[in-house]
C-alpha cells in the first residue's frame, strides 16, 4: 500500500509519525529514570512472580483461564475454555452464571454480609454506605420493578445517571434480570443520547433530574425528554429524584411514560431469582466514538468479561479484602463498569466513590477524602495527576496518605513528569507505588500494565498482562525492531474483549482485518529492548480529551447542523492538563458574516449537541479546507501547520 492510498483511506492508521512522536521515542531510548519496586510492596501482591505467571498463560493458555474462571461463580459449569475463528471469539463455552451471584449474593452468604460494599459522597457533601447486605435489597427491589414494567432477558436499558448508587444500583438490576444496559456519561447532550437510544433500540432510560457540577445543579431531565420525544420504541423513563427514598409520596409525571424511579418498588420485594446467562451472552453495551460515523456500541460477554474483571482487580490493582478502594472515574465510561462496579465487588471491596470533580471545592478535597475514609488503592487518570500537580504540592501534603500505597493511572499517556511527581507526592508518605496500564472500551481492562513486583519506567506502561500477547508491527503486520515506532496489536483475544459492534459485525470485523490475524488496537506503540512499551496516542481520528475518547467526526457533525456551517474539520492538540484539546476549523455558508458572538454560538451549540467535554477549545473561520482530489479532508494537514510541523506528502491534495 502506497503513502497516497493510506492518506485517501479513512480507516488506514497514519504510520507517518510526526516529530513530536519521533522525538517522544528518541527520549524513551534514552537513559532513564527508574522506580524501584518497593520491597514491601512487591512481598504483597497477588501475582507474587509475574514471569511464572505469563510464562504459565502462554505456554497453557486453556489451563489458565480455566483456572481463573473458578474466581467466580457459576450456575452450570462450562466445557471447552475458547474457541477461536478470526475474528470471533467466544468463552466458557456451554457455562451458565449471573455476575450479580458473583458481585453481591455470593458475600450476602460470607461474613462480608455486613461489610461495606459502597461508600458514596456527593459534591454537596451528602454520604451514604451501602453494606453488601443493603445493595442486595436495593438490586433485589429494582430488578422486580423493572420485570413488572416487561423488561425481560435481552431488552436494552439505557442508564443516564451520575455517579450515584442508584445508577450502580440500576446496573447491577439489568444484570439480574439479564438485560443489557447501556450507560450513557451524564455529561454528554441530547444528540449523543438520542443516537446511543435509537441505535440500541432501549425499551427503557432511567436517569436522574439532575447532577452536580462545580457547585451547580445540571439538569439532565430535560436532555432525556427531547432526546427520546421521537423514539418510540422507548416505553418508560424511570426518573431518580435526587432526596426522594422509598417510602415517599407518590410524585406525578406530566408525561405518560414516565414513572418515578422509588414509586414503582416495593419494599418487600428482596428477593429477585437472577436469570442464567450463557457465558456468551451480552452484559451490556458501552459506545464509543468512531473514527468515521455513528458511534460504535462496544458489546462485551457476561463470563469472559466478569473473569477478566476479577482476575485482574486482585492481579493488577491489588485490592486486598481489607482495603478501601477509590476510583475516580464515572460509571459512564468503561473504567467505572469494570473498576468501580464488577471487577471490585466481584471480589468483595470496600468501593469508595464521590460524585464531582476531584478539585472542587478546593484542591484539597481528594486528599482530604483519602485520609477520613482511609483510601488504600486509587486508580485515576493521567489528566487529574497533572491537574493537581499544577495546584502544587502543599495540598496533599497536609494530610495523612500513609495508607495510600498504590495508584494505578490509565486514560491517556502518563507523561514522565507527572508521574514522578504523583510516585514523590502522592505515594510518599507510604513508600508506595504509582503503575501505568493501558487498555480500551473495546479491552474491558488492563493489557498492558505495571505490576508492583517489578520496576516502573516512566514515559513506559509496562509489558503484557499475563495471558495478553502483543506486538509493534508495521502496516504489513510485520513486526519492527524494538525502539521503533509502530501500529499496536494484539495477537490473540483475551476473555475480556469485546464480542461484536451492536447491530453491525463490520465494524467489528474491522479491528481484525488491518492487520489480518491479530486485532489492530489503532495505537501507535514503542517496545524497548526489556519488553516494557510505552503508547504514544491514537493512529486514527480520535481525540483523547481528560481520559474521554471523542470521534473527531462526532465533533465535526455537530458543526454541521449549525445553520451558519458550510464545512468543517477537527484535529486534536496536545495539552499539558488534558492531554489533547479540541481544535476546529469551519467554513462559513455564503453571506454569514464572522464574528465573536458566531463563535460563541458555535461553542454553545456543540456543547448542548454533544455535551462540555466535547466543546472546543479553539475555532478559526477558513474560506477553504484542505482536501484530497477524492473530497476527503486532510486532518494531518491542519495539525501540522498547528504544530510547526513537516506536513509530509502532499501529492493527495486538491490543491
Amino acid at each position: 500500500m502506497t503513502d497516497a492510498q493510506r492518506h485517501e483511506d479513512d480507516q488506514a492508521p497514519e504510520l507517518d509519525l510526526t516529530d513530536v512522536q519521533r522525538a517522544t521515542i528518541d527520549a524513551l531510548g534514552r537513559d532513564e529514570d527508574l522506580i524501584r519496586a518497593p520491597i514491601w510492596l512487591a512481598r504483597q501482591a497477588h501475582v507474587p512472580n509475574d514471569a511464572i505467571e505469563r510464562a504459565h498463560a502462554a505456554s497453557d493458555p486453556a489451563g489458565f483461564w480455566r483456572e481463573r474462571a473458578a474466581l467466580v461463580e457459576w450456575m452450570e459449569p462450562f466445557g471447552e475454555v475458547f474457541r477461536f475463528a478470526p475474528p470471533k471469539h467466544e468463552w466458557f463455552l456451554g457455562g451458565k452464571l449471573n455476575v450479580t451471584q458473583s458481585c453481591i449474593d455470593r458475600h450476602v452468604h460470607s461474613d462480608r454480609r455486613n461489610k461495606a460494599a459502597l461508600l458514596w459522597v456527593s459534591e454537596d457533601g451528602d454520604e451514604q454506605a451501602y453494606t453488601y447486605a443493603r445493595l442486595y435489597r436495593e438490586v433485589n427491589r429494582f430488578a422486580n420493578a423493572l420485570r413488572r414494567l416487561g423488561v425481560k432477558k435481552g431488552d436494552r436499558v439505557v442508564v443516564y445517571m451520575p455517579l450515584v448508587p442508584e445508577g450502580i444500583i440500576t446496573m447491577l438490576a439489568c444484570a439480574r434480570i439479564g438485560a443489557i444496559h447501556s450507560v450513557v456519561f451524564a455529561g454528554m447532550g441530547t444528540q449523543a443520547l438520542h443516537s446511543r437510544i435509537q441505535d440500541s433500540g432501549a425499551k427503557v432510560v432511567v436517569c436522574s433530574d439532575f447532577t452536580y457540577r462545580r457547585g451547580k445543579e445540571i439538569s439532565l431531565e430535560p436532555t432525556v425528554d427531547e432526546a427520546t420525544r421521537d423514539l418510540f420504541h422507548v416505553e418508560h423513563v424511570i426518573v431518580h429524584r435526587r432526596g426522594s427514598r422509598p417510602g415517599d409520596a407518590p410524585f406525578t409525571f406530566e408525561s405518560e411514560r414516565k414513572k418515578d424511579f422509588y414509586d414503582i418498588q416495593e419494599g418487600h420485594e428482596i428477593h429477585c431469582t437472577p436469570e442464567p446467562m450463557d457465558a456468551e451472552d451480552p452484559l451490556f453495551i458501552l459506545y464509543t466514538s468512531g473514527t468515521t460515523g455513528r458511534p460504535k456500541g462496544v458489546v462485551h460477554a457476561t463470563g469472559g468479561y466478569l473473569v477478566g474483571v476479577t482476575y485482574l482487580a486482585r492481579a493488577f490493582f491489588q485490592i486486598g479484602e481489607r482495603d478501601v478502594y477509590w476510583s475516580t472515574s464515572d460509571i459512564g465510561w468503561i473504567v467505572g463498569h469494570s473498576f468501580i462496579v464488577y471487577g471490585p465487588l466481584s471480589i468483595g471491596a470496600t468501593v469508595f466513590c464521590r460524585e464531582g470533580v476531584p478539585d472542587y471545592p478546593s484542591p484539597d478535597v481528594t486528599w482530604e477524602l483519602v485520609e477520613r475514609h482511609g483510601v488504600n488503592v486509587m486508580f485515576t487518570a493521567p489528566t487529574a495527576v497533572r491537574m493537581w500537580m499544577s495546584h502544587g504540592a502543599e495540598a496533599p501534603a497536609r494530610y495523612d496518605l500513609s495508607r495510600l500505597r498504590l495508584i494505578a493511572c490509565a486514560g491517556e499517556p502518563l507523561n514522565p513528569e507527572a508521574h514522578l511527581w504523583a510516585q514523590k507526592h502522592l505515594v510518599g508518605q507510604s513508600n508506595g507505588m504509582v503503575v501505568d496500564n493501558w487498555w480500551q472500551t473495546e479491552i474491558a481492562a488492563p493489557v498492558l500494565g505495571t505490576l508492583p513486583t517489578f520496576d516502573a519506567r516512566p514515559g513506559k506502561v509496562g509489558k503484557p498482562m499475563p495471558g495478553a500477547e502483543l506486538e509493534v508491527v508495521d502496516p504489513d503486520g510485520k513486526p519492527v525492531p524494538d525502539g521503533t515506532g509502530g501500529l499496536l496489536v494484539i495477537k490473540k483475544p483475551l476473555p475480556y474483549m469485546l464480542r461484536t459492534i451492536w447491530g453491525d459485525d463490520a465494524r467489528y470485523e474491522a479491528y481484525w482485518k488491518q492487520i489480518p490475524g491479530t486485532y489492530c488496537a489503532g495505537d501507535i506503540a514503542v517496545r524497548d529492548r526489556d519488553g516494557y512499551f510505552a503508547v504514544l496516542g491514537r493512529a486514527d481520528d480520535v481525540m483523547n480529551v481528560a481520559g474521554h475518547r471523542i470521534g473527531t467526526a462526532d465533533v465535526e457533525s455537530s458543526l454541521l447542523r449549525h445553520p451558519a456551517v458550510a464545512e468543517s474539520a477537527v484535529i486534536g492538540l496536545p495539552d499539558p492538563v488534558k492531554g489533547e484539546r479540541i481544535v476546529a476549523y469551519v467554513v462559513l455558508k455564503a453571506g454569514i458574516a464572522e464574528g465573536p458572538s458566531l463563535i460563541g454560538s458555535l461553542r454553545d451549540h456543540v456543547r448542548q449537541d454533544l455535551g462540555p467535554i466535547a466543546t472546543p477549545s479553539e475555532i478559526e473561520i477558513r474560506k477553504s479546507l484542505p482536501k484530497t482530489r477524492s473530497g476527503k479532508i486532510v486532518r494531518r494537514f491542519l495539525k501540522a501547520q498547528a504544530m510547526g510541523e513537516d506536513p509530509g506528502d502532499l501529492s493527495t491534495l486538491a490543491d
